[in-house]
């Protein structure tokens, strides 16, 4: 019976290790899916803020413009004309001089740069520099109790603050992804014609024959998308900061991440999205 009594009570045990063990599963899964519905509700608070006077979030959109086109535009300019010049350029070239082809390298830089690496990059670099400090400086505001005390004043932390940011990423995410652009294929010229001794002629009259208004435009709204969502998800960590300096470095930590993982998902889907309905733009020419 004493045997058969302490059996009883390690099958006990182990039931109650397993229910804690799903208890604890199901308790972060409802985190998460708290967090998600989160920041949708603060993504439609925020546009409705933007499109419904008085639009009080104007001048501090016109300062986040300037802020992010001053702290990004060297760092995605080199960077993407950096990988440019070493992916497409020489990795992608050097295998195309095998075959005699390296003009088709023009080509070649419509998917890696236009349509792929171009926004990823830009993404990842915005995401980096000003949705860190976007986290950061709402994360600091919520600690010091700033923002409760221009709630008790009557000012909507949401549309004076968080709106104008989420709206001059995603406006300027567009405007510097041309710019990457640019850049990322300067960089691939450079390869292509500066070191593997491809023509100028034949790299670019390559490069129009693959390049459609589609392709650019494709390109301009998915970095849109993804200015918005590195708006919302810095914004929330930031207004949801709980703690001291150390949450506030938390916080921005998991603001990059979440940003990241939404990029690659977002770019995942929408890039098969584009070239299902428009499969004619993945015909190499």
């Amino acid at each position: 019976m004493a045997a058969t009594g302490g059996l009883l009570r390690r099958r006990g045990d182990s039931s109650a290790l397993k229910s804690t063990g799903h208890g604890q599963h199901s308790s972060a899964l409802a985190v998460r899916v708290g967090r998600m519905g989160g920041m949708a509700a603060l993504a439609v608070h925020a546009t409705a803020a933007i499109v419904r006077p008085p639009f009080v979030w104007r001048r501090e959109f016109v300062l986040q413009c300037i802020f992010i086109l001053k702290v990004t535009l060297i760092p995605i300019g080199l960077s993407i004309a950096a990988w440019g010049f070493s992916g497409p350029g020489l990795q992608a070239g050097n295998f195309l001089v095998t075959f005699g082809t390296i003009d088709r390298s023009g080509g070649f830089m419509v998917v890696a740069i236009v349509r792929e690496f171009g926004t990823f990059v830009t993404a990842t670099v915005v995401a980096g520099v000003v949705g860190t400090t976007i986290t950061a400086e709402l994360g600091a505001r919520k600690i010091r109790e700033e923002l409760d005390a221009l709630d008790v004043l009557g000012v909507d932390p949401i549309a004076s603050m968080v709106a104008p940011r989420i709206l001059a990423l995603t406006v300027m995410m567009m405007a510097l992804d041309v710019f990457a652009l640019l850049f990322g294929v300067l960089g691939g010229y450079l390869a292509a014609v500066g070191v593997l001794g491809g023509t100028t002629g034949g790299f670019l009259t390559n490069f129009f024959a693959n390049t459609t208004f589609l392709d650019l435009a494709a390109s301009v709204v998915k970095v849109g998308v993804f200015g918005f969502l590195i708006g919302v998800i810095c914004c929330y960590k930031g207004l949801n900061v709980k703690g001291g300096p150390e949450a506030v470095g938390r916080a921005v930590n998991e603001a990059v991440v979440g940003c990241l993982i939404a990029i690659f998902f977002v770019n995942l889907v929408y890039t098969q999205y584009f070239l299902a309905v428009y499969p004619d733009v993945g015909v190499f020419r």
